[in-house]
């Protein structure tokens, strides 16, 4: 028991800094100490005069406790209030006639916004606490067998109960359905006497009919309901929902008492819910309010069915537990039904309904001896959780549980109250579904400083205003950190010197600034500016789906700050890594992990930053690393251990593959293989024992070998150019040998000519 005590203490605390975290404290347009303390559980403002530098802002005062003191703030200057919580009615457990079974009965609470505030509250329940059980009965004919056995179940029931609880009433109640088709035949004939045997005594189809108030007569109960008769209708869909909320809603027609309340709904069939009534061209809807007229359902052909939240927040309203007892036909389908409704049970009716007080009593048990601990009236911006070590008990939870509660045994729960923001004295109820015994909790908000300031003008504002928490309150005619300043003065230009961040523009053109400080304007979506030069705001963060940090995060200065489980920088993803997660890591610790997606650093790429395409090899950069760690020698040979301690390696006498070949200081090539590790610039590197290194060059064989070469070079020159030449004469020779096949031969020197001479008298004239 200690070790569950302890747990849930503990589980409590570590639910409390969920909720209240004294190390954050989220400022936005802080101007006074009752600002301050409402921006959340964590902030505390400091009083202490001269604790803002001159021109600074004062939401500097505003801070975590443990920052305010680290910059100088006294103890007894921090102003952080907490919450009050005041016990008004405390009466102890007790059984008896008039029982108490719960403790406190009423409380007020005090709370600072943000701040949870748990108590205890416990509950036991009373030996003789009175039972009010309302019999509901389906009188469609198919029940015909089971109207006999009820006619006798009166003071077998009663007798039952009163043996456990001590003293127990019971009341009767009937059903079919709305008298409209096609629910039921309305021939006049047949609305009259709707059973098939005309020989056997029928009543006439109706809705819902009260029989018989809740009382501790066996026999009246038993001579009520002998008189009554089956009835019928057309389709097997009962009108059971409307019964249901008519004997939940008429408190005091039913008579229901201070008491444990039971409704047993005996049924062979289904029932009909909202909706339905469209078929009858029913469209009012249900409006959950007593509607008997001489004891009969007046609204029965005018409303539709109720829904099935209808009924149960109805139900849980009245503290009235349902029995559904059904045929084994439908024991799914009202399975179905219990689950909707807090506190019910199912039973399985006999073909003739001869077991239902062994049913009943049965269900009895088991729906007292599990206590739900729940709320109800709960006000705007107020939450409430449960937590509890007993059987069946959940931590933190919407609805404190425990099963197997034993008549005497005493059970508690924790109660954790938060409010969300200042709000008004409210108050609302808490209490075990089925029991009538409630807790009042009155609520107040502590959103007002409470600093015992005096009323009149202080040196510290040079008598022109009060000190309200620390800070100077002006007059009228006065503005500045200490109403130094005379509004409208004309010699401002040093003091509007300090209102431009990075001699921007002044206050960022969000404010005014007035004697050398920014005092912000309003955002046109009805918020402040704030910060130092105005320079912040709550209303323009990131979208997502048209939503604001979509609705799971606070816009903060133009950032939205994720509530828990959500990141991104809209807030738009619920928190995961199952997507980043490879090799054991997330993203190879290369990048950092996003919306479930890996968003890596330095060329990496995602999925999971495994590889970098733009990367260059290391084995060039690492080479004098590789030297020292390997060799010993090498750049780093004196401080190998701090200038490498991103390296580990290990030497190899084979490798099998030669990934890295560079050469070290002393020339000789080094043969090493680097495998990335986890991180940047991380690796192991597997190194080659042997390097190689040159030998001294052979003199005689070079010269040897140069002169040979020489010579060689000569020679080959020589019959370059031999060759050369016999070609030319070879060509030259072949060109004449052709020219002398083509000569025409005649036996005569075509070269050789007769001599011609002729010989003339120039004194003959040719006369004889």
């Amino acid at each position: 028991m200690l070790q569950a005590v302890c747990l849930r203490g503990l589980l409590l605390l570590l639910v409390g800094r969920q909720v209240y975290t004294e190390e954050q404290c989220l400022k936005a347009s802080i101007k006074s100490c009752d600002d301050c303390i409402k921006s959340g559980p964590g902030c505390a403002w400091c009083k202490d005069l001269n604790f803002t530098k001159t021109g600074e802002q004062e939401a500097a005062r505003c801070d975590t406790a443990a920052s305010l003191k680290i910059k100088g703030c006294s103890a007894d200057g921090i102003v952080n209030p907490k919450n009050d919580f005041l016990k008004i009615s405390d009466k102890p457990l007790v059984a008896g006639s008039n029982p108490v079974q719960m403790q406190p009965q009423e409380i007020e609470l005090n709370l600072r916004p943000g701040l949870p505030q748990t108590f205890q509250l416990k509950f036991q329940r009373a030996k003789g606490y009175p039972v009010d059980l309302y019999y509901l009965m389906d009188l469609s004919y198919s029940m015909k067998d089971d109207l006999e056995n009820v006619k006798q179940l009166g003071n077998n029931l009663l007798t039952e109960l009163t043996r456990i609880t001590g003293e127990a009433r019971i009341g009767f109640g009937s059903f079919v359905d709305k008298t409209l088709l096609p629910y039921t035949d309305t021939n006049e004939a047949k609305l009259q006497r709707p059973c098939p045997d005309k020989n056997e005594p029928c009543q006439p189809a109706f809705g819902f009919q009260h029989v018989l108030s809740l009382t501790n007569d066996g026999d009246m109960f038993r001579n009520l309901v002998s008189k009554q008769h089956i009835s019928g209708n057309l389709d097997p869909p009962e009108g059971s929902l409307d019964a249901i909320m008519q004997v939940a809603a008429c408190v005091n027609n039913i008579g229901w008492g201070n008491s444990t309340r039971l409704l047993v709904l005996a049924t062979d069939d289904g029932f009909h819910m909202a909706g339905d009534g469209k078929l009858a061209a029913i469209l009012e809807p249900n409006k959950e309010t007593c509607e008997l007229v001489n004891n009969m359902y007046s609204k029965s052909n005018l409303w539709d069915y109720p829904s099935v939240g209808q009924i149960a927040r109805k139900l849980e309203e009245q503290n009235i537990q349902p029995i559904f007892a059904v045929t084994k036909k439908l024991e799914t389908v009202y399975t179905e039904l219990s689950k909707l409704i807090p506190k019910s049970a199912v039973g399985v009716l006999s073909e003739d309904s001869s077991n239902i007080v062994n049913l009943i009593v049965e269900a009895y048990n088991n729906l007292t001896s599990e206590i739900i601990m729940a709320h109800e009236a709960l006000p705007d911006f107020i939450s409430v959780k449960y937590s509890s070590n007993c059987i069946g008990g959940e931590n933190l939870s919407d609805k404190g549980k425990c099963e197997n509660v034993n008549i005497g045994k005493e059970v508690t729960f924790d109660v954790t109250v938060t409010v969300d923001k200042c709000i008004e004295s409210q108050s609302f109820l808490i209490g075990p579904l089925g029991f009538s015994e409630k807790l009042k909790v009155n609520v107040q908000t502590r959103c007002k400083c409470e600093c015992d300031d005096s009323s009149e003008p202080q040196s510290h504002c040079k008598f022109h205003g009060r000190i309200i928490c620390g800070s100077c309150s002006c007059d009228s005619d006065y503005i500045g950190q200490h109403c130094e300043c005379i509004r409208g003065q004309k010699d401002e230009a040093s003091l509007k010197a300090q209102c431009r961040k990075d001699n921007g523009t002044e206050c960022e053109g969000n404010g005014d600034c007035l004697c050398g400080r920014c005092h912000c304007h309003t955002t046109d979506g009805g918020g402040n500016f704030y910060g130092e030069f105005c320079e912040c705001d709550d209303e323009h963060c990131e979208k997502y789906n048209n939503k604001q940090c979509a609705d799971h995060g606070k816009c903060k200065c133009g950032t939205c700050e994720c509530d828990q489980g959500y990141e991104g920088t809209a807030c738009q993803c619920p928190k995961s890594d199952t997507e980043c997660k490879n090799d054991n890591s997330i993203c190879h610790e290369r990048g950092k992990c996003m919306c479930n997606r890996c968003e890596c650093g330095r060329g990496y790429k995602a999925p999971y930053c495994k590889t970098c395409p733009t990367c260059q090899s290391p084995c060039k950069e690492s080479r004098s690393c590789v030297e020292c760690l390997a060799f010993g020698t090498g750049l780093f040979e004196k401080n190998c251990s701090i200038a490498c301690g991103h390296l580990k390696h290990t030497m190899a006498d084979k490798l099998f593959s030669n990934d890295c070949r560079e050469r070290d200081k002393e020339g000789c090539l080094m043969y090493y293989v680097m495998s990335e590790q986890l991180g940047f610039d991380k690796y192991f590197v597997s190194v080659l024992k042997d390097r190689e290194c040159p030998e001294g060059p052979n003199i005689a064989a070079i010269v040897g070998g140069s002169l040979a070469g020489v010579a060689l070079i000569g020679l080959l020159i020589l019959l370059i150019v031999k060759a050369l030449l016999y070609a030319s004469d070879l060509r030259e020779w072949k060109r004449f040998e052709k020219d002398r096949k083509h000569e025409k031969t005649s036996g005569t020197n075509p070269l050789f000519q007769n001599a011609t001479t002729t010989v003339q008298n120039p004194t003959f004239s040719g006369d004889s």
